[in-house]
């Protein structure tokens, strides 16, 4: 009897570890990517596809809408596809998206791609840094790189090369009807669901040459989620957030030196600063760039400090412009700062900058007007003979004063120092008497 019960519980035990076991099996895992491809895209990428490993998932759907993006970094993403012990779906989706440049190559290199209707891809050309197209033999080099690259993950997935490699050589973009009759891709799909529903029983071929069938209609999508940190580093990978910041923070920390003890400003200042260098270290970033905005800085100073009516002033605006539209070494024009956001960041920092600048420094030159210095260079009226002792009236108080001249009741005199409480003075018309001591002294 014994025997029995425990023959039922462990079987019972069994029964339960299988079906969690199914049951974890059975999820299809979902991320959602809607932003360039930077570093920060690609620690979301493979952080979803180590979490589908882990998990044990029927399949991970990457559903993608990007204008592109890093080179190294579509080739990070790519390797860890390729890497993957779970089937990658790359899906461009919703309607209207589009898997343009690097996200085109990623498509292309998915186990599955599909495309909702209505979205488009291609347009994988490479480009210089600044945007404009490569020199002749560079152009060569690269562009035969990239193909050759995107041809092999073609020929691996069953895709047609050549019409793939079209989007690099032509530049050429497509459909999602022309890329299904073009053998791009192999499903147009409306929605996740409808996705699902062709996927599966469909056979896939791995990288590596193996074979798997997909068994994921009506399984349960759970979407990826990033978290906070993968989130705020994918807003610093923005290049627009990151210029904001650095700009914001640099004149709080400006403000904090000028005005030491304000504490708020400077610790607004550093956090910003430091998340935007933190942003500017994910992108690669042209140093012509950093260089003229560091002659803005200074033409800026010296407008404060000579006051060139107004010309260094605008040379360090034009200057910082220029610097900003160069700062971002990417090819992709949707990555670099829009001239617009330049503009209206650069010009009210320089005028702003300049102006608490030259502030600064007019109150630096400005006479001391208290305490002791406050009083050198003082006029006022002896009050009693000053021999070499007595009283004057100065900025309207009685003080004791003491001179090496001779000095009348009524004669005007100038404060020269202050000893104390006592002010050494002499006579503002040089028509006082020497005293006939200190002649004698003489």
């Amino acid at each position: 009897m014994n025997a029995l019960r425990q023959t039922i519980i462990i079987a019972a035990l069994l029964l339960v570890v299988v079906a969690s076991a199914t049951s974890a099996r059975g999820d299809v895992l979902q991320l959602k990517i809607d932003d360039q491809i930077t570093p920060a895209s690609a620690e979301v990428i493979t952080s979803a596809i180590t979490r589908a490993e882990r998990e044990g998932a029927s399949a991970l759907i990457i559903t993608l809408n990007t204008p592109g993006g890093l080179d190294t970094s579509m080739r990070e993403i790519i390797s860890r596809m390729d890497g993957s012990r779970v089937p990658i779906i790359i899906y461009v989706a919703p309607s209207g998206a589009r898997a343009a440049s690097a996200g085109f190559i990623i498509l292309i290199a998915g186990d599955v791609a599909a495309m909702a209707p209505g979205t488009a891809s291609g347009a994988a050309h490479p480009v210089m840094a600044d945007g404009r197209d490569l020199d002749k033999t560079m152009s060569e080099k690269v562009v035969n790189d990239a193909a050759a690259f995107l041809r092999s993950h073609a020929e691996k997935r069953g895709r047609d090369p050549q019409t793939a490699e079209s989007a690099i050589r032509e530049s050429k973009s497509f459909t999602e009807r022309e890329a299904l009759d073009k053998h791009l891709i192999e499903i147009i799909a409306r929605d996740e669901q409808d996705l699902l529903s062709q996927l599966d029983g469909r056979t896939i071929t791995r990288v590596d040459g193996s074979q798997t069938v997909l068994h994921v209609a009506g399984e349960k999508l759970i979407e990826i989620t990033p978290t906070i940190r993968q989130r705020l580093l994918m807003a610093l990978a923005d290049p627009r957030i990151a210029f904001v910041l650095f700009a914001l923070g640099a004149l709080c920390v400006y403000f904090e030196f000028q005005h030491p003890g304000a504490i708020v400003p400077g610790v607004v200042g550093i956090l910003s600063v430091v998340l935007a260098l933190y942003g500017f270290h994910m992108l690669p970033i042209n140093l012509t760039g950093v260089l003229l905005i560091v002659v803005a800085i200074g033409l800026f100073v010296l407008e404060a400090k000579v006051g060139g009516f107004g010309v260094l002033g605008l040379g360090g605006i034009v200057a910082a412009i220029v610097g900003s539209l160069i700062l971002i070494d990417v090819p992709n024009p949707e990555l670099r700062l829009p001239l617009r956001l330049v503009l209206a960041v650069v010009i009210p920092f320089g005028v702003i900058f300049t102006f608490i600048l030259r502030l600064a420094i007019r109150a630096r030159r400005s006479k001391v007007t208290t305490g002791g210095s406050g009083m050198i260079g003082l006029t006022g009226r002896a009050m009693t003979a000053i021999a070499p002792e007595g009283k004057i009236f100065v900025r309207g108080e009685l003080w004791r004063a003491r001179s090496q001249m001779s000095i009348a009741p009524g004669e005007s005199v100038r404060v020269t120092g202050m000893d104390g409480l006592t002010l050494e003075v002499e006579a503002e018309k040089n028509t006082a008497v020497v005293p006939e001591k200190i002649s004698a002294i003489d």
